[in-house]
């Protein structure tokens, strides 16, 4: 295991997990990815970069985020020891700040003009939106009109920071199909303007880029969590959609046999297409936008119709990384429903104070089954990896009723 863990710490030179990744697009977008590569690749371990990238983690976005105790969470479940890190205290309300800034700091470094990307639950649209504000770029974010319904607050917010706000009417217009039209009008001008990409997912060098950027995650929580315990946590769990924020996580302890790593899929309302997103339990290997992945796919190849509650975990594909983590047995990739979500929403905030994105509930809710399963001395590292400020009207419209929330 260990050798493989090893071979997958980067792509190879086609930019491919195994048998995942790579670039399946058009061989006029080639060339420009080359380039993209090219100076991915001379920018990341450049000092003046590397300088001005983590003074902004520091002074701007707040980092190191905290790592938590989830004392009374832990104590009313009587099972293992639940902590938290801390990415929604980030400033923008995600993990997703982290790679946008890197995104956006290569963007200018090779004299792009424009950021474009797509986002689901919004946190990406903000986050992309604030670095390029802070560094002078224009921005384009697509978003899908059912998401731009269900997630008001972070569409507002995106309004308010003056960055051009296109809804998509396509199809389920929700995630996938704002990937569909972001990648289309880049298409258009790919000299001018960066695809800011949202997730570990997309052609080389997006999965490898957006994952190194994420990794600060992990390497804070894996210090923070030896130095508050004395050692490192018995489980990792994080939601998966794209899956940056698990690759942010889960990268800096593959390699430490003894930590057992869960990746949580949405399961949705049901099992039956188009009533869930959990590409790894339920998917085949096939390819999307541009790259070879697991995906929710028919007889023809044809993305399936995907559902969850979470705006950010709706999409039919997922990062190449965990693809081939799935095949080495190096992650186990489990579900969480809806349901499951909307009680951990609840169960955290009225016991710990915490709000989480719905995203990230679905990951609370696998760590409290996992807790209740587990003895005292075990411990579990959550990437709580939003906060839920942009879900709590939609949640209380649907959900609050049945929680004692009326408005």
């Amino acid at each position: 295991m260990s050798s493989q863990i090893q071979d997958i710490a980067m792509p190879n030179g086609e930019g491919r997990f195994g048998e995942y990744g790579g670039r399946y697009v058009p061989p006029e977008l080639e060339k420009i990815l080359e380039e993209i590569t090219a100076a991915y690749n001379a920018l990341k371990d450049d000092p003046s970069f590397k300088e001005e990238l983590y003074a902004l983690y520091k002074d701007y976005v707040g980092r190191p985020s905290p790592v938590t105790h989830a004392r009374n969470l832990s104590d009313k479940i009587g099972g293992a020891q639940i902590y938290l890190k801390r990415e929604d205290l980030n400033h923008t309300g995600a993990h997703k700040i982290n790679h946008c800034l890197g995104e956006a700091l290569l963007a200018k470094r090779m004299g792009k003009k424009k950021v474009i990307a797509e986002t689901g639950a919004g946190q990406h649209g903000v986050a992309l939106a604030t670095a390029a504000v802070l560094l002078g770029l224009e921005c384009d974010i697509y978003m899908g009109e059912v998401d731009i319904a269900k997630e008001k607050p972070n569409v507002v917010r995106m309004k308010i920071l003056g960055i051009n706000l296109v809804p998509v009417s396509r199809g389920q217009r929700t995630l996938k199909e704002a990937v569909d039209e972001a990648f289309e009008a880049y298409l258009k001008d790919p000299v001018n303007q960066l695809y800011a990409i949202g997730s570990v997912v997309g052609p080389h060098p997006f999965p490898m880029m957006v994952r190194d950027f994420q990794q600060i995650v992990g390497r804070e929580a894996r210090e923070q969590f030896l130095e508050k315990n004395g050692k490192l946590p018995d489980n990792l769990v994080a939601c998966v959609g794209g899956g940056s924020n698990a690759m942010g996580l889960f990268t800096a302890f593959l390699e430490d046999q003894g930590v057992d790593i869960y990746g949580v899929e949405p399961s949705g309302v049901g099992l039956n297409p188009g009533e869930h997103a959990a590409t790894l339990s339920m998917g085949t290997p096939g390819v999307l936008h541009g790259f070879k992945s697991y995906l929710l796919q028919d007889e023809k190849g044809d993305p399936l119709s995907v559902y969850s509650v979470a705006s950010g975990l709706d999409y039919p594909g997922v990062g190449p990384q965990h693809s081939l983590l799935k095949d080495i047995g190096r992650v186990k990739y489990v579900t969480a429903s809806d349901r499951d979500a909307i009680d951990a929403f609840f169960e955290l905030s009225r016991t710990e104070g915490i709000i989480p994105a719905l995203e990230s509930a679905h990951a609370v809710a696998h760590a409290m089954k996992l807790a209740k399963e587990l003895g005292k001395d075990q411990t579990i590292l959550v990437n709580l990896s939003g906060r839920g400020d942009k879900d709590i009207d939609f949640v209380v419209a649907k959900y609050g009723r049945d929680y004692g929330v009326v408005m």
